[in-house]
């Protein structure tokens, strides 16, 4: 199924690392996504202009009404697509994490840890996720929606179905388990999300180990197989 970023850019895979992009149309609509992006996660939705957007790609701002005659559905892509990109990364991280048990607790715990890594590897996102959170009643009806249907629902989505597996090897007990997934994001990554502010302000290892500790000794209270 093609992405969100497939269907805005409408283009064959770019060209390889440290080569310039190829001239013609192409070349400028992916430059034009790539400032986009560039300017949505500097300034947020209602300041990422056509206009500031065709300075960051070196274009006329002609340019990108001709690739993108709705810029409001051009920053609607480039954020589905970035949704996108980090639930698919979390969903590997909880194939890859919950596959196999060896010690229920330290496994969480690593599962929780490397919740985190798109903190860094997606920065450009959370400082886009940090401006919506900023402007949420300015964004378009069906946005938020679609933003969480396409990233965080999906990659609870995920987690769910890890999690369930789990529990049918009798090492939790999960009676819904959406629920439980949405209690471990809850407990173990989002204390460390809120409070580095989606990893602007990043906290140190101590205090992060000691958050995600907490959180997986809560979450197996609620769900050890033991719990009810």
């Amino acid at each position: 199924m093609a992405t969100p970023q497939a269907t805005i850019e409408r283009a064959p895979a770019g060209p390889g690392a440290g080569q310039a992009a190829p001239a013609g149309p192409d070349g400028e609509r992916r430059d034009i996504v790539r400032a986009a992006r560039t300017v949505l996660a500097r300034e947020g939705w209602r300041h990422c202009t056509a206009e500031a957007t065709a300075a960051e790609a070196g274009v006329e701002p002609a340019a990108v009404g001709r690739h993108f005659p709705d810029h409001e559905q051009l920053l609607l892509g480039v954020l589905l697509d970035s949704s996108a990109s980090v639930a698919a990364s979390l969903a590997s991280v909880a194939e890859g994490y919950l596959a196999e048990i060896h010690d229920l607790r330290e496994d969480l715990i690593a599962l929780g840890r490397a919740w985190l890594a798109p903190l860094e590897a997606f920065r450009e996102h959370f400082a886009i996720v940090r401006h919506i959170s900023a402007e949420v009643t300015h964004l378009p009806a069906d946005a938020i929606d679609k933003w969480q249907a396409t990233g965080p629902r999906q990659a609870r989505r995920e987690l769910a179905r890890r999690l369930q597996q789990v529990a049918a090897r009798g090492l939790l007990d999960i009676a819904d388990a959406d629920q439980a997934a949405e209690r471990f994001i809850l407990l173990v990554p989002s204390s460390v999300v809120q409070r580095s502010f989606h990893g602007a302000l990043p906290l140190g290892r101590l205090e992060e180990d000691a958050l995600i500790a907490d959180g997986v000794d809560d979450f197996i209270r609620l769900y050890g197989p033991t719990s009810r």
